[in-house]
């Protein structure tokens, strides 16, 4: 769908509507190259990270931000902003980007840690992971296909300005998996792994996270080299069956930044 090259106005017009309403959909955002990122603090936090198309913003966030940048600019009320977002309570801007093309140079992971996601479906936890990885320091998170498109605004919304800083590749695993398994360490969380408190943990490697219901594929498998495990307190209790995979993959990233954090200590 076409965008106007308006420069700045004080309406959106029905191409306009249709165009920001059209980015909710993975169709739409395929077509178009672009995505949605809404809120005072999200937007702020990536319009120097992103190339955007149309800014659409509220009187009182515009007389803050006259000197941002955008190919589009509209101002519009309260009640014409929420027409168009896809917040359950509006804040008072959103930004159209265009989707960033990152190459993934797989020299560039071996020495550093990075993650790999297998068929991770859902939004919010693949949005939480995202904002985990920025926080520990992980700029490169390898998924599949059929994980969660980063850029379904849920994800985004949930990644809280981690976008910014994370770099996401799709590709089939198995043959990335094929291409770099042998040149590092491969870690996996499984329930029969080894202790990840006892385990010696390297500081680069790749950890695989697993599919929510399923774990880790079985076409992955074997190419783990470390199989992980985080234990239960007390051992032995009887405790939910597993955890949630991004609460898992906060508490595996936070055990190996710990360990290095040791070492450098030392």
């Amino acid at each position: 769908m076409r965008l106007e090259a308006y420069l700045y106005t004080d309406m959106l017009s029905k191409n306009q509507i249709k165009f920001i309403q059209s980015l909710a959909r993975k169709k739409g955002r395929v077509e178009s190259g672009c995505f949605l990122a809404e809120g005072n603090k999200l937007v702020e936090d990536t319009l120097h990270a992103f190339e955007c198309r149309m800014l659409v913003a509220t009187p009182e966030w515009w007389a803050q931000h006259r000197g941002v940048q955008a190919d589009v600019k509209v101002e519009v009320t309260h009640d014409e902003l929420a027409r168009v977002s896809q917040l359950t309570t509006p804040q008072e801007v959103l930004a159209v980007y265009v989707m960033p093309r990152h190459s993934l140079d797989v020299a560039t992971l071996n020495n550093q840690l990075s993650l790999v996601l297998d068929t991770v479906q859902d939004p919010g936890n693949l949005g939480t992971i995202i904002r985990i990885a920025d926080w520990m320091g992980i700029r490169h998170i390898i998924c599949s296909p059929e994980t969660a498109d980063v850029y379904n605004p849920k994800v985004v919304q949930a990644t809280m300005g981690a976008l910014a800083r994370v770099m996401l590749h799709y590709t089939p695993l198995e043959a990335f998996m094929e291409q770099v398994a042998s040149s590092m360490p491969v870690y996996g969380t499984y329930l029969d792994g080894e202790n990840i408190y006892q385990k010696e943990l390297s500081t680069h490697g790749l950890i695989v996270m697993g599919n929510e219901g399923n774990g880790i594929s079985p076409a992955l498998e074997h190419y783990i080299s470390h199989r992980l495990y985080i234990p239960n307190f007390p051992q032995g209790a009887v405790t939910s069956e597993s955890l949630n995979v991004a609460v898992a993959t906060a508490i595996t990233c936070a055990e190996f930044r710990r360990r290095e954090m040791m070492d450098v200590k030392l």
